[in-house]
């Protein structure tokens, strides 16, 4: 296991060095091998977008599943040049555009960046390019080789700080506070323990209401921020703050978001992240999607 880990993240370090159409390409055949191989993802995927989008045929939904397996592959393998190119190379390939003026100062800040597949690629143009010191929360890889190496990724620009969800809300709500800004990925189902049930694409969905929290506990306004896959690299939009949240109620606020989000997904569905069991957790008494 030790040999093969640290083969891959040598196997990353010198794709870096190759020209990004060469490792565009190399993504596109891998993606193409992932449709036909990874049959239970597939079937997710699908059942996904059938549930989000019941108006698709079956052959519009293959094709924006094969589209996504690429764009899944391609952002995979572009971590190589966002970890390991030079600070010049990630310079160039990541363009930030929109409200960037949102998160200059210090003032409290949540990013709400959805699970679009060039996250990584946004958190990293906005601790290369905006001098703030950008916090996340992440799940912790089972295989500490691996895990070691996205974090030293994740934090190769600034000073971030990768909290889990383990260490505590106060922790986190003082980083808020301090005017650190936190860039969350809140649209994931962690189950029936922290999630509560909002509609999303109007199928009730598990969702982690911490995006209202945060924002209430740390003061903080809410910018969001989506990070589109190009042909040069990566496009990573910074959109006007949020002036209506939080409110008082956190189902509504929740509810508001993933609105919000699937207006963000209807831009560029074949982007999003339709591999993961969004609604694996029912409510009582409906039976299994998956």
């Amino acid at each position: 296991m030790k040999i093969a880990s640290h083969g891959g993240i040598w196997f990353m370090r010198g794709l870096s060095r190759l020209p990004l159409a060469w490792i565009r390409a190399l993504g596109w055949g891998m993606g193409c091998v992932l449709y036909v191989l990874a049959v239970p993802r597939r079937r997710v995927a699908s059942t996904n977008l059938m549930l989000c989008f019941p108006e698709h045929t079956a052959q519009q939904r293959r094709a924006l599943v094969l589209q996504n397996f690429i764009y899944f592959a391609q952002t995979w393998l572009d971590r190589s040049w966002l970890w390991h190119a030079s600070p010049q190379v990630t310079l160039r390939r990541l363009k930030l555009t929109g409200e960037v003026a949102q998160l200059a100062g210090d003032a409290p800040t949540l990013i709400f960046a959805p699970h679009f597949l060039g996250m990584d690629a946004g958190a990293t143009a906005l601790s290369q390019q905006v001098p703030r010191n950008f916090n996340t929360i992440v799940t912790p890889q089972r295989n500490e080789i691996v895990d070691d190496w996205i974090s030293q990724g994740r934090r190769r620009f600034g000073n971030a700080r990768l909290f889990t969800r383990f260490d505590g809300t106060k922790t986190i709500v003082a980083s808020l506070r301090a005017g650190e800004p936190l860039y969350l990925l809140p649209d994931m189902n962690f189950g029936p323990q922290e999630s509560i049930f909002v509609p999303f694409y109007g199928v009730q969905a598990a969702t982690v209401p911490s995006l209202s929290r945060f924002a209430r506990l740390g003061r903080a306004k809410v910018v969001p921020v989506i990070t589109r896959i190009t042909a040069q690299g990566y496009e990573t939009r910074v959109l006007p703050a949020w002036l209506d949240f939080p409110s008082d109620d956190v189902v509504a606020d929740t509810a508001l978001m993933n609105r919000r989000l699937q207006d963000y997904i209807d831009t560029m569905p074949e982007q999003y992240y339709w591999v993961h069991k969004r609604f694996k957790t029912r409510p009582p008494g409906e039976p299994s999607v998956y």
